[in-house]
């Protein structure tokens, strides 16, 4: 399975999102940490390299590839420097075009995705509500039928992007269930301040009396529950590559670090800490990719995501504590990388299903 993320194409596909990070990136990303966003020119600068549009049809506006070169971008986005938070920022258009993309309408496509896709318009997914979280089933807010367009009302909480957003793929009730709209009025109630991601603005979106037209239905429950693997994959593979990237940074601080006289990396505790970290960022990784080759070749897979995604979640909540504990003071700093790492990777057993909803899709498959 390894092989798959070996091959030429995809090695200068690694060259080149390292160089976008080294150039783009890394000289703002601690003032966009600041400034809570990062900003749209980001976003077109990706989209004139291909990066933008990887894991899209061409005919779409997209790069072409699959699920794989998307895990190819966000392993090596992080490693090279970046963070789970620029990629929850930069590419928020991965869990809000799919649907869109998928209903293979011209008009949908020309109106929302080309555009995005070339880094000149944002959209975000608008599904959890304040009282909700990871209900999905329980969505309060309503889509009231009138003829040739539908009439939205309701709350939608937590939403990645959503203070920059142009569109947002909404989730709502109607009289024949839930459904997937794609609608342009709606209004920022409030940005969120954040434990982590701070790059990544949330926020908070309400949906007064929004005209949305029938044509803009993007699909169903189903199709909303069939996306969620794919963002799925994309956290545990933000887990395992934050883990990666952390467990560098420590090698390389237990390496210079003296204490009493002695480099860290010279006691047996630190050393077995470490080969505890590398191990556990081997087996998430392997089960990770594994599981993102079945998907990207066709398997429905439901459980094996979720077991993919708690893998890499437990084994990044472990290492960056660890990354943290072994820079000691100064990886309590907020300027140390690794401090914001710890910060950014609390998100991830919360984000695309919390880690009891996927203990719960796992027992199921257990029969209990």
């Amino acid at each position: 399975m390894t092989d798959a993320f070996e091959t030429e194409e995809r090695r200068r596909l690694r060259e080149l999102t390292r160089a976008f990070v080294t150039r783009e990136v890394l000289p703002h990303l601690d003032g966009w940490e600041r400034a809570g966003e990062v900003p749209r020119a980001l976003h077109r600068r990706a989209a004139e390299l291909g990066l933008l549009g990887i894991g899209f049809p061409e005919a779409a506006g997209g790069s072409g590839g699959d699920l794989v070169d998307t895990v190819v971008v966000t392993e090596e986005l992080i490693q090279a420097g970046g963070s789970s938070g620029l990629v929850a920022a930069l590419f928020t258009h991965g869990i809000a075009l799919p649907h869109i993309v998928a209903t293979g309408r011209a008009e949908l496509i020309e109106r929302f995705a080309r555009p995005t896709l070339a880094g000149e318009r944002i959209g975000c997914l608008a599904v959890t509500e304040p009282d909700g979280g990871s209900d999905v089933a329980g969505i309060r807010t309503r889509a009231d039928d009138r003829g040739d367009h539908y009439v939205v009302n309701g709350t939608k909480t937590f939403i990645t992007s959503g203070a920059r957003a142009d569109f947002a793929t909404v989730v709502v009730r109607t009289g024949e269930g839930l459904r997937l709209l794609v609608a342009e009025d709606f209004t920022v109630t409030r940005r969120l301040d954040k434990m982590g991601w701070h790059c990544s603005d949330t926020a908070e979106l309400a949906f007064v009396d929004a005209r949305v037209p029938k044509d803009h239905v993007v699909g169903g429950f189903a199709d909303l529950m069939a996306h969620f693997a794919t963002e799925r994959i994309s956290l545990a593979v933000q887990s395992y590559a934050t883990a990666q990237r952390c467990l560098d940074l420590t090698l390389a601080w237990v390496r210079d670090r003296h204490t009493f006289g002695r480099p860290l990396a010279s006691r047996q505790l630190v050393r077995h800490r470490l080969a505890e970290m590398a191990r556990l960022v081997a087996v998430a990784r392997t089960y990770v990719r594994h599981v993102a080759v079945r998907v990207a070749s066709g398997e429905r897979l439901v459980t094996e995501v979720a077991m993919a995604k708690n893998t890499a979640v437990a084994t990044c909540d472990h290492v960056v504590d660890q990354a943290v504990q072994l820079h000691g003071g100064l990886g309590y700093v907020r300027d140390a990388e690794v401090e914001r790492h710890y910060r950014d990777a609390r998100i991830m057993g919360i984000g695309g299903g919390t880690t009891e909803i996927m203990n719960e899709i796992i027992a199921k498959q257990l029969g209990v």
